[in-house]
């Protein structure tokens, strides 16, 4: 004979766990922002005479360049260069977001 007004098998109880690993997720997905906010990312390029160091937020901090290559003849050069820089730090700060999130998620979700 079935009990009324519940789930057969025992599911309340799954449930319950279900929404303690959910809360637990989300706690530990808070934490991971919080700490990529405060990472940098450092990136070169033009065999180093261009330095570009980025935030967790995405945010440019600092651009540094080797007296060599800033050449006023050849501005387009320089921008390439920090062009390529950035890219490539904004990259390294979403490769450690995602390891960070599927470390989270065992890879659930497509983090």
């Amino acid at each position: 004979m079935a009990k009324r007004g519940g789930f057969p098998g025992g599911m309340p109880g799954n449930m319950n766990n279900l929404m303690k690993q959910a809360q637990r997720m989300q706690r530990q997905m808070e934490e991971a922002q919080k700490q990529m906010e405060t990472m940098e990312a450092t990136a070169t390029a033009g065999g180093g005479a261009v330095e570009v160091t980025v935030s967790g937020k995405k945010e440019v901090l600092k651009v540094k360049l080797a007296e060599e290559v800033v050449d006023p003849d050849d501005i387009e050069m320089l921008e390439d260069l920090i062009v390529a820089a950035t890219n490539e730090a904004l990259r390294k700060v979403d490769e450690a977001s995602q390891a960070s999130m599927s470390k989270i998620t065992g890879g659930l979700g497509g983090f």
